[in-house]
């Protein structure tokens, strides 16, 4: 049995409705600031301007200091962790919405692996332009619709300009072979059992240049990264299935059920058993988590669940 993250996509009600929807944390609704792992099928771009906390992206740990812009795209893994009093917007859409600019799309997926500390001189401008897509988007005026494209892509240029010119500490920005190599690099070990060799291998590049590039772009090292996919894929199969500890650990990418159990108590503080008693608490892992309506606009409405992968 293989359980997938939960993958996420826009309920748009009617063909003619633009797959798009602009709002805070609290009229988005609860999935806006998940604490559990899933993906998306759509663009998220998320504005902070307040609040404490770390936001998980592709298991790259960034710590809140607003005002922030993040951008999610579509198949990267993402939560939040001990997120308290978030403030700002919150802006999700489909790739359908950028025909008009397809070359955002490139600059999203650039984004998307180059998140930043503080928005420094181009704060201002980032919230002014939010503010012009939630005039348009409430007003309705006619011709609204190429205005909310057309802010929005000068929203990408904009955040892409402020990426290349620093990265999160501040320095030089990663460079964008670091950042696709990175990226390259999650979707590979997004199946069990692969080794930084094998990634390495298949990328075309020595262990040590995946090693230099894959921490320069994430902070953190491919083999870290590996680790970290596999505790977060036991814990969900621990919390939400039944499987043996012997079927998780096969699942997880290890053949040896002791060695696996050793591996979760190192990387948790606690056995494979413990964890699951505890997920099984009320509040805890399993609890369901599902839903998220977006209850301020009838143009779209709803961010669902799609079903369970095989």
């Amino acid at each position: 049995m293989s359980v997938e993250f939960p993958v996420h996509r826009l309920q748009v009600p009617e063909p003619q409705v633009l797959p798009f929807a602009l709002g805070s944390f609290d009229t988005i609704g609860e999935l806006s600031r998940a604490d559990f792992p899933h993906r998306h099928t759509f663009y998220e771009i998320v504005h902070v301007t307040g609040g404490s906390g770390t936001h998980v992206v592709d298991l790259a740990h960034w710590p809140l200091e607003p005002p922030q812009l993040y951008v999610v795209a579509p198949g990267q893994l993402h939560h939040w962790e001990a997120a308290d009093g978030l403030t700002g917007q919150v802006l999700l859409f489909n790739e359908d919405f950028l025909l008009s600019h397809p070359e955002d799309v490139t600059a999203l997926r650039t984004l998307s692996t180059h998140p930043w500390r503080g928005l420094g001189p181009a704060a201002a401008e980032v919230a002014s332009l939010f503010g012009e897509l939630e005039r348009e988007y409430h007003d309705l005026a006619e011709g609204y619709a190429g205005m909310l494209r057309s802010y929005l892509h000068i929203l990408v240029v904009r955040a892409l300009r402020a990426v290349s010119a620093a990265a999160p500490d501040g320095s030089t920005a990663a460079p964008g072979r670091a950042a696709e190599l990175a990226a390259a690099f999650g979707r590979l070990i997004a199946e069990p059992g692969r080794s930084v060799a094998d990634c390495a291998r298949e990328l075309g590049v020595s262990p040590g240049h995946l090693h230099e590039l894959v921490k320069q772009a994430t902070g953190r090292t491919p083999g870290r990264l590996i680790r970290q996919r596999q505790t977060m894929k036991a814990k969900l199969l621990l919390a939400r299935t039944s499987l043996t500890v012997r079927q998780v650990a096969r699942e997880s990418g290890f053949e040896d059920p002791a060695y696996f159990c050793r591996f979760f108590r190192r990387e948790t503080g606690m056995s494979p058993g413990e964890f699951r008693g505890r997920a099984a608490e009320p509040g805890g892992w399993a609890a369901e988590r599902g839903g998220g309506e977006i209850h301020h606009d009838p143009r779209i409405t709803s961010i669902a669940r799609l079903p369970d992968g095989p």
